[in-house]
């Protein structure tokens, strides 16, 4: 009897503990089924409302450190990491044959100078031998002005005396005399001429010379500026010689050392402007359809998980990524295959008081919400 009594109560137990099982289960199903409801229709509101990716990094612009002349490095006044300012001295190199070439343009210069000062005096002289022949033309002139009164006045004379010979008048002394004096200011009515056909001719040359000692003028003042021009060049090599920074901002690894040999246009490192970050976005295209210039993000970075970064969305990138690449796909090349593209958006955070922002650095990831409402 005992045991039939014992058999009874065990059955009784298991069948209470099969119901309390059931009933545990049954609630825990239920929690579970609203649970999961509830996560299910929190993220289907929230993806209304939302658009978020983690394909996303810090961005911020950059200035290379190029030299513009080349030359050995003299001095190195940085190091890695170091934070500058604009103007701020990075390097320094050897700028002797620099100040060698300054010196030489200006040597230049001095004797193009006293080029043109001994031009314009040339020029002076010449002016001056012109008024000279002139004056030698006009005393020239008046001779043979003169010259022609007494032909004139001999051939007179020689006239009567011609007649009076004739009739036995006069003397063939004296009719010779008359003669000769007319043929003696023929003659030096001839010389006078040739004498100013040469001073008009000498004036000529004098004014030619003039001439071509005022264009000369001319070019020693174009070489006085091409010197200039040299001596400006000079100076502005020489002051490259000191390689400062663009902006402000922080400097990346430094790889050059003290007697090395740099080449004009080689990038040394490299300056991140960090005082004005943003966010790159890429969104797959299937995103796009209510996101909007203005919209509201919040920004989570993997350096700083517990912490929120107001942020704002500020432009759309022209083109997906594929286009930009070296190799943009061309489906028309082979089998066609569609695949999602990504579209980059430009966050820029609004609220710059946040302490957090100034260590936050170009390159890290971050997560973006952006509000669609």
């Amino acid at each position: 009897m005992e045991t039939k009594v014992t058999e009874k109560k065990v059955k009784q137990a298991k069948k209470t503990s099969s119901k309390k099982r059931n009933k545990t289960f049954i609630i825990v199903l239920a929690l579970l089924v609203i649970f999961g409801a509830w996560f299910g229709l929190t993220k289907y509101v929230h993806g209304k409302h939302h658009e978020e990716t983690d394909d996303a990094q810090v961005e911020a612009n950059s200035s290379p450190v190029i030299p513009r002349i080349s030359g050995y490095v003299l001095q190195v006044r940085i190091k890695d990491n170091q934070p500058v300012h604009k103007g701020d001295t990075l390097l320094v190199l050897d700028d002797r044959d620099l100040k060698l070439k300054l010196a030489q343009a200006e040597a230049a210069l001095a004797i193009a100078q006293s080029n043109l000062e001994a031009a314009k005096a040339t020029t002076n002289a010449a002016n001056s031998n012109i008024a000279t022949s002139k004056a030698a033309v006009s005393t020239a002139n008046a001779q043979i002005d003169a010259a022609r009164v007494n032909v004139w006045r001999t051939t007179q004379d020689y006239n009567r005396y011609a007649n009076l010979i004739k009739d036995h008048s006069i003397t063939q002394q004296q009719y010779e005399q008359a003669l000769a004096a007319k043929q003696l200011a023929e003659r030096q009515l001839q010389v006078l001429i040739d004498q100013g056909n040469q001073v008009s001719q000498q004036t000529n040359v004098v004014s030619s010379q003039s001439n071509a000692t005022s264009q000369q003028i001319g070019i020693a003042a174009s070489v006085i500026k091409q010197k200039q021009v040299d001596i400006e060049d000079a100076k502005l090599n020489l002051s490259y010689a000191i390689i400062i920074a663009p902006e402000d901002g922080l400097v990346s690894k430094v790889n050059v050392q003290p007697g090395q040999f740099l080449q004009a246009g080689q990038a040394l490192f490299i300056i991140v402007l960090n005082d004005d970050i943003w966010v790159a976005a890429n969104f797959k295209e299937t995103q796009f359809n209510k996101m909007k210039i203005g919209q509201k993000v919040i920004v989570y970075a993997d350096a700083f998980p517990d912490h929120s970064f107001e942020a704002q969305l500020t432009s759309f990138a022209p083109a997906t990524g594929a286009r930009f690449a070296l190799l943009p796909p061309d489906n028309s090349s082979g089998n066609f295959v569609k695949v999602v593209q990504r579209l980059s958006v430009k966050i820029e955070f609004t609220n710059k008081a946040d302490s957090l922002i100034k260590q936050i650095r170009p390159g890290m990831n971050v997560s973006v919400d952006v509000h669609l409402d």
